[in-house]
């Protein structure tokens, strides 16, 4: 299994150098942006929690790009899957449900790191310095990124078309990224609706890396949500993959 994982993850690895540094730019366009609007349009003049709103948006950056990068790895699947037929090859080869899912996993994940430290980047030329360097920090990344990509690998093997894919991404991630947490604290919500983005394992994933970058200690219990939605959808990943071959 470990031969089979590490081909899959070889093949994602040698396709990432090669677009590594359009990747790069393009994993920095939308967070610069977003400082530009956000940060300098507010910067010191909002106190959100007692940070200024540029330090307070800087974690909720990581963890919405971290969840679409590693997302993203759905992409690189449905090329391979409905252009170059890669999938009936892996299906040829002697490789397990499990060794696959797992290697695409880790690839979202290894985007995803990519992506966080672009952001840190950009945050340390904005003035930003936060709680980056605990693993506190880095663990609650380290989960969202594997959510995230576990629910791109079942997805990628559910839809039949670009399109559907596409579907998925403005009625799930897109609404995600702007409801979770990454923007403004939901607790200025009404109640109901912070019951709905609750649910919402993003909004745990801010949460998280929020506070491991503010108090050096991330939230516990949403780490903990935040690994057994992970578990849950790594399992139904390897079902769908399973479910693909017929």
């Amino acid at each position: 299994m470990i031969q089979g994982c590490g081909a899959i993850y070889h093949r994602e690895v040698l396709i990432l150098q090669r677009r590594f540094w359009r990747m790069l730019a393009s994993m920095a366009v939308s967070p610069l942006l977003y400082l530009l609007a956000f940060g300098y349009a507010m910067g010191d003049r909002v106190m959100v929690a007692g940070y200024t709103y540029t330090e307070f948006l800087i974690p909720g950056l990581v963890a919405m790009t971290s969840m679409t990068q590693a997302y993203g790895i759905a992409s690189e699947i449905n090329i391979s899957r409905f252009y170059w037929h890669i999938f009936e090859e892996f299906q040829a080869a002697p490789i397990n449900d499990v060794a696959y899912v797992l290697g695409e996993v880790l690839a979202g994940i290894t985007r995803s790191f990519i992506s966080v430290i672009v952001i840190l980047g950009l945050g340390f030329i904005f003035g930003v310095s936060l709680g980056y360097y605990s693993i506190w920090f880095w663990l609650p990344v380290l989960l969202n990124s594997f959510v995230f990509s576990s629910l791109a690998v079942g997805i990628a093997m559910l839809v039949k078309s670009h399109s559907d894919q596409a579907m998925v991404n403005n009625f799930i991630i897109t609404p995600m990224a702007f409801l979770g947490g990454t923007f403004f604290p939901i607790d200025r919500l009404p109640p109901v609706a912070q019951k709905i983005l609750f649910f919402l394992p993003l909004t745990h994933a801010s949460k998280a890396i929020r506070g491991a970058a503010f108090e050096h200690h991330a939230n516990l219990y949403s780490c903990l949500l935040l690994a057994l939605t992970g578990a849950l959808f790594f399992f139904i990943a390897i079902h769908c993959v399973n479910r693909a071959k017929d």
